[in-house]
């Protein structure tokens, strides 16, 4: 799993807590990161931040969604963000997301949600 958010804090919390969980997670801090990283992690799910310097969130998964490799374009991914407003749900699905968390989130709808999506079959 591939998790990418500027917020150190927030970055450790969503790590710690999907650890406990049982998964595997690899971090990045930027959205450009991300993009350069996913290709070789090739996670099996994504959790981005929206609002990143870089690259936002809506971006980073538009452009995982036009890679050339099939099944890292199939990334599940999932908005854990603090745009919580319906447009910025919209928006979140619009460019790619499947699944869109506000934050604060609570750990056991983050738990859920990380194993739904990666249960997801993808194309």
């Amino acid at each position: 799993m591939l998790v990418v958010d500027d917020d150190h804090d927030a970055l450790s919390l969503v790590r710690e807590i999907l650890e406990l969980a049982g998964a595997r997670i690899t971090t990045i801090d930027t959205g450009q990161g991300a993009l350069d990283l996913i290709q070789a992690v090739r996670p099996s799910v994504l959790v981005a931040d929206v609002g990143l310097p870089d690259i936002d969130g809506f971006e980073l998964v538009r452009r995982v969604r036009q890679l050339n490799d099939r099944q890292v374009r199939a990334t599940p991914a999932i908005a854990l963000t603090a745009y919580a407003r319906s447009e910025d749900r919209v928006k979140a699905f619009e460019s790619g997301f499947e699944i869109h968390l506000a934050k604060p989130t609570d750990p056991a709808e983050l738990v859920a949600a990380v194993a739904a999506a990666g249960r997801r079959d993808y194309p």
